[in-house]
């Protein structure tokens, strides 16, 4: 099969689900975001053939940091030795960052204290590509863990993805409320796979995995045309703070 005739079968089985998603909207929300997510990955498919063969190079990334760590004080991020994140509360995400791609060096210490950092790591980064750094864990033990965001959307469409990095808090099902499970089995420090769907606001609900137990409900969440989102898990189920979300417009 020609390298042309496989970019358009791509192109016609995401109109064909395309079509599917639509065909369930409203009857069974359910399957229409599986028919979706079809849609959504066939299309993916046939842009990163194009992608694969553009002469275009960004040699920039860029980065931003999440502050999920429960019991750590606000913080200051240096890369390289330069401070580049100023007081970053937690429940908090830094502005984006831009940066040459490759290797980086990063520090985090207690805001205003460049005495005792409570985290160094090395990281890397692609040209073109977009990261979410997040804090993690109690602060003796903080971690830092990076998650590459995708925040290009289908015209029209919408996107989402959910992180969990609830320290104590078991692997969770996220569901439509009443209905199927959307996302099964979601463990800590797991990144779900980008779901797109038509823009929306629908009730959703997290659940004990593998069980109807409710852990939240997330009622009347809204997925806005051309806007990619990342929901967040944080906080403790059996301690404060309380467990709860954090949205970040990718």
């Amino acid at each position: 099969m020609s390298e042309k005739r496989t970019h358009a079968d791509y192109l016609q089985k995401a109109a064909m689900y395309d079509l599917l998603a639509q065909f369930y909207k409203y009857s069974n929300p359910g399957l229409h975001m599986h028919f979706y997510l079809k849609h959504y990955k066939n299309m993916n498919k046939a842009m990163d053939m194009m992608r694969t063969h553009s002469q275009t190079y960004q040699e920039e990334a860029k980065i931003r940091v999440l502050h999920t760590s429960h019991d750590a004080s606000n913080v200051d991020i240096y890369i390289n030795g330069k401070r580049m994140i100023r007081d970053l509360p937690f429940k908090n995400v830094s502005t984006d960052i831009p940066l040459r791609a490759g290797k980086y060096h990063i520090d985090i210490y207690p805001a205003g204290n460049m005495v005792d950092s409570v985290l160094n790591k090395k990281i890397t980064m692609e040209p073109g590509k977009s990261y979410t750094l997040a804090t993690i864990d109690h602060v003796k033990k903080m971690r830092l863990l990076m998650f590459e965001n995708l925040p290009q959307v289908p015209a029209n469409e919408a996107k989402v993805r959910f992180i969990h990095l609830s320290p104590d808090t078991q692997p969770l099902d996220i569901a439509v409320k009443d209905r199927d499970i959307v996302f099964p089995n979601l463990t800590y420090k797991q990144a779900t796979e980008y779901l797109a769907l038509t823009p929306m606001t629908v009730d959703l609900e997290v659940r004990e995995a593998g069980s109807e137990t409710i852990i939240l409900p997330i009622p009347q969440l809204q997925f806005r045309a051309n806007e990619s989102c990342t929901i967040v898990f944080v906080g403790l189920t059996k301690d404060k703070p309380e467990f709860q979300i954090i949205s970040i417009k990718d």
